[in-house]
């Protein structure tokens, strides 16, 4: 049969289950495309160019059966594929960190810090799971040093295959400790601070489908109002960035939450496809006063 026909008979059998999606793909025709473009040993853009190529029987009935796992176990697709993309790059994946997805990749793709980044800049990802935000400001910004911290070791384990993965060890310093705790250590200053951190608001955490709560609840929990670590990056951040310096913060959908506890800062929001109150900016001075 056609790849097309293929990527048609996986997404029905997907879409006669009771899904949820948001783990790198947006709904069951894009997991679908995503399940056959793994068993190609291509990308998903890749595999949409040859839609009209066609596909062993072997390689189709292996997509069928992650189709029928993925029903049947309710894991996040990433993990049983053991990859996920993030803006056309590939991060190896497993259940040691959550799935790349954050909204600040389309940021650092789309250059949007550059009035804040010196071009040899130096940049810390907080809270960097997998490593991916790492990677792709590495990769984007080719002379910046890099730096990229977690409290979890098996994160970080990971956050070390994906450095491997795309030769950039020798760029990326990977630190262990909890929040500024290894920045602290080193004495170490940044012109930008990007973090995606726990933020996910008690009552939405009890309400989360399985596939969410097959992520380490560690790295999605931000307490009752999810501003828990927040509040601790907030209170220090200023220490840690030259003069000119900005924090990036992903809050997700706590917006509303954010506002309540930080009313006194004047955040720049940053328009990505999700809408412009996911991702905010607070510049140095702000953080200071």
């Amino acid at each position: 049969m056609t790849i097309d026909a293929c990527c048609q008979r996986v997404q029905d059998v997907l879409e006669s289950a009771d899904l949820h999606y948001g783990h790198g793909a947006s709904d069951a025709q894009s997991e679908a495309l995503w399940i056959v473009s793994k068993q190609l040993e291509q990308s998903p853009s890749e595999t949409l160019e040859q839609l009209e190529f066609t596909i062993s029987k072997e390689l189709s009935q292996k997509a069928l059966e992650i189709a029928q796992k993925r029903i049947e176990s309710r894991q996040p697709l990433a993990y049983l594929l053991g990859e996920a993309w993030l803006m056309g790059v590939p991060f190896d994946c497993t259940p040691q960190s959550i799935i790349p997805r954050s909204f600040i990749a389309e940021l650092i793709v789309h250059e949007s810090f550059e009035p804040w980044l010196p071009a040899d800049g130096q940049v810390l990802d907080l809270c960097t799971g997998n490593g991916s935000l790492a990677v792709l400001m590495a990769l984007c910004y080719p002379d910046l040093q890099v730096t990229a911290s977690d409290l979890s070791l098996p994160a970080l384990a990971l956050a070390a295959r994906n450095l491997d993965r795309h030769h950039l060890s020798d760029r990326i310093e990977l630190l262990h400790g909890d929040l500024w705790e290894p920045i602290a250590k080193q004495d170490l200053q940044f012109d930008l601070i990007i973090c995606n951190p726990p933020y996910v608001n008690e009552q939405s955490m009890q309400g989360l489908p399985p596939e969410y709560r097959a992520e380490p609840r560690e790295a999605l929990a931000g307490g009752a109002d999810g501003m828990d670590l927040i509040r601790q990056i907030i209170a220090s951040a200023s220490e840690y960035l030259h003069e000119r310096g900005a924090l990036v913060l992903e809050i997700g959908n706590e917006y509303d939450h954010f506002q309540k506890a930080f009313g006194h800062l004047s955040p720049i929001w940053m328009e990505v496809s999700a809408g412009d109150r996911q991702i905010c900016l607070i510049e140095a001075d702000d953080l200071r006063h």
